[in-house]
């Protein structure tokens, strides 16, 4: 049994929900009470004087502690120049659900703790934390993903103030989620017009922050909407998206001066790809004189493109007008593993960033080097998106009930009114337990660390940290080639090198080379180290052009439905299920009906399969989508659907007879305006005469 740390805080969670009253309103808006605002959700830390100074006091011996973890096995390389200064944050917004949902927290010996404080003892100086206007339906149930509400926010943030953190407020001026797929406005603000929704904002913002700030909250940091590229509380016109940024801006720097205590204002962007929509809506604030301190960017290396790119956007972004910039949000994952079997957005296998392992070393490395190109570009620091956000139940089992009840998933079902199209469809658990930096348990990965040591760096023994699977293909009748050497990545990277592997012999001699099919291949290094390799005999595509690749797409015919065409070759390797080619469709304000076809006269008598790949999101109901195979005898199809990014669907027809050589193979789709994605990879293979 693991000892249970004492406590140098008192925090009460109960064990059922309810709503927090948040409406928004015009000038007449109300927040709950003080007295109302300990909600079944959780209520905020008794702290005392005493109680402070305790923690603080608590906190300063962390190191010790750490470093010992740190010498086991993390290796992490100083970063020249990085000041006490630099943000080290961290969004903790999900613990309450968490810790309501039967989750622990463990320090580095093994004790239960405080979260936050292990938090501090890893290094931590900043906390961010999201805020909703009212996540709740009419009933009192959560919509999930943590149900963060105001008094949410309070109890947090006080359990992050007494532990030395500063606390970045994330408003993101919805009921659910905020981001550039959905910018829903808060149920109490429907149908206001823009200067009403302005009043509410602006009131919302004031008397939220009033609140925490009574509280004891340490706020150093106010976000002013959540990734607003494409809008803000329902609104996508940029006169008066502008128009909200300044009552929100406006808001936190009379409760600033009111307090005389300095809380900067940011404004956050996300798709740093597209670096000339990111000035274009930098330069607008400019234009329109918009008072904030700062532009926090999200920038997930598995999603957002290269380092090199991030830091010429935080480069563009102070040269052009004079900002501070800071990552609002990055992370990594250190396994492959799913803890709560709802499927996680980066499954950390074949969408992982080249030299970076799915391990907590790799994840400890990526956060270093994020870190180390944002302090090189000037940026003033980088907050890590839900470290602490745990599994909840066992990934074989039903955990939907727990979720459900206390808000520890993504989304509930609950979440389907408000969100119809997006968490009404897909609704679940955690999608980033495999990114946090607790294990599926609860006890902090060594990869925490890493952000007291960027100044100091970390050694530890030279180890074998990852020995990437190896894949190997090769047509039918053809023997296949494994490499005598693998390469290998260690601990400490500027040691990685290929190395000297044997492969098992009897697994080789079983591959039938004869027929189409995947065959894993076991080895070892000199010193034990297992090695994978993966090894499919192809049967030949005969499909032209497959991947889009070959910019001649003329045997490729594309039709649609309207005056304009919904669909393009799209060059973006981010978004292509091989190569950097895609088909892509989009449309920002009208359905979309087409499809894609290519027609065979000349095949061979037999029996062919068709295949292909496809993913996107933000589909309604009623879209549909469907791969198809045209022969002389009639039409056969395969329906199939898109979730979300990277979400690859592989729709399949096993069988298609073909008797007089004529065939047509496509896709073809319906889908509602705003609904986006790829299709990519067609394989006609023939499997049998």
């Amino acid at each position: 049994m693991k000892r249970v740390h004492k406590k140098l805080t008192t925090l009460c969670i109960s064990l059922s929900l309810c709503a927090a009253s948040l409406a928004g309103c015009g000038a007449s808006t109300q927040l709950s009470s003080p007295e109302t605002q300990a909600s079944a959700q959780t209520e905020a830390v008794r702290e005392t004087p005493e109680a402070a100074e305790s923690a603080k006091e608590a906190s300063e011996p962390a190191e010790s502690a750490a470093e010992a973890a740190a010498q086991d096995g993390l290796y992490i390389e100083p970063v020249e120049g990085i000041s006490d200064d630099f943000i080290r944050g961290m969004d903790a917004s999900s613990v309450l659900v968490e810790e309501n949902s039967g989750v622990k927290y463990y320090n580095f010996d093994g004790e239960e703790q405080d979260v936050f404080q292990t938090l501090a003892e890893g290094g931590v100086n900043y906390i961010r934390l999201r805020v909703w206007n009212d996540p709740f339906d009419a009933d009192g149930n959560g919509y999930g993903g943590g149900n963060n509400d105001v008094p949410t926010a309070i109890a947090l943030g006080k359990r992050a103030t007494a532990y030395g953190m500063k606390v970045c407020v994330d408003f993101h001026y919805s009921d659910f989620w905020a981001d550039p797929k959905r910018q829903h406005a808060p149920k109490a603000w429907e149908g206001m017009d823009i200067g009403q929704k302005c009043d509410a904002l602006y009131d919302f913002t004031k008397e939220s922050l009033t609140q925490m700030l009574d509280a004891g909250v340490d706020v150093g940091m106010v976000q002013v909407g959540n990734e607003i590229n494409n809008g803000m509380s329902g609104e996508t016109k940029l006169e008066n998206v502008t128009q909200l940024l300044h009552a929100g801006c406006r808001a936190v720097r009379e409760i600033s001066e009111s307090y005389g205590k300095e809380i900067l204002t940011a404004i956050h962007y996300t798709r740093i790809t597209d670096k000339a929509q990111v000035d274009s809506l930098v330069a607008n604030l400019d234009k329109s004189e918009v008072d904030y301190d700062m532009i926090g960017l999200s920038y997930y290396p598995f999603w957002d493109g290269s380092m090199s790119n991030m830091q010429r956007v935080v480069e563009l972004i102070q040269e052009r007008y004079g900002k501070k910039v800071f990552i609002a949000e990055t992370s990594y994952c250190y396994t492959s593993e799913d803890g709560d079997g709802s499927g996680n957005s980066l499954v950390g296998i074949e969408d992982l960033v080249e030299g970076y392992p799915a391990t907590v070393q790799g994840q400890a490395s990526m956060v270093r080097d994020v870190c180390a190109a944002a302090h090189e570009a000037g940026a003033v620091g980088v907050f890590y998106w839900e470290g602490v956000w745990l599994p909840v139940g066992e990934a074989s089992a039903d955990n939907s009930p727990v979720w459900e009840k206390y808000g520890s998933g993504w989304a509930s079902s609950y979440a389907a009114d408000y969100d119809p199209e997006d968490a009404g469809l897909y609704y679940g658990g955690c999608s980033w337990d495999n990114q946090a930096m607790f294990d599926f348990d609860g006890h902090p990965l060594e990869s925490l660390n890493v952000f007291q040591y960027l100044k100091t760096g970390a050694t530890a023994p030279l180890a074998v940290d990852s020995v990437p699977d190896l894949h190997v293909a090769c047509n039918v009748g053809d023997e296949p080639a494994l490499p005598q050497e693998v390469d290998v990545i260690y601990n400490d990277r500027s040691a990685n090198k290929p190395s000297a592997v044997t492969w098992d012999a009897a697994q080789l001699a079983a591959i039938d080379t004869k027929t189409g099919g995947v065959y894993e291949v076991t080895g070892s290094l000199e010193d034990g180290t297992a090695v994978t390799a993966y090894i499919e005999i192809k049967m030949d595509n005969l499909v032209q052009n497959p991947s889009f690749e070959d910019s001649d797409t003329s045997m490729w015919k594309v039709t649609y439905e309207g005056a304009d065409n919904p669909t393009d070759y799209q060059v973006n390797e981010a978004d292509a299920h091989s190569g950097e080619v895609a088909f892509h469709f989009w449309s920002e304000d009208s359905e979309m009906d087409f499809s894609i076809e290519q027609e065979f006269t000349d095949l061979a008598p037999g029996t062919y399969q068709l295949m292909t790949y496809a993913q996107g999101g933000d589909v309604t109901q009623e879209a549909s989508m469907e791969l198809y195979a045209v022969t002389s005898s009639g039409e056969q199809t395969e329906p199939f659907m898109v979730t979300t990014y990277k979400d690859w669907k592989n729709p399949t027809i096993p069988e298609i007879k073909v008797s007089d050589g004529s065939l047509t193979i496509g896709v073809r789709m319906k889908c509602n305006p705003l609904s986006w994605g790829t299709v990519d990879d067609f394989v006609l293979n023939r499997v049998s005469d």
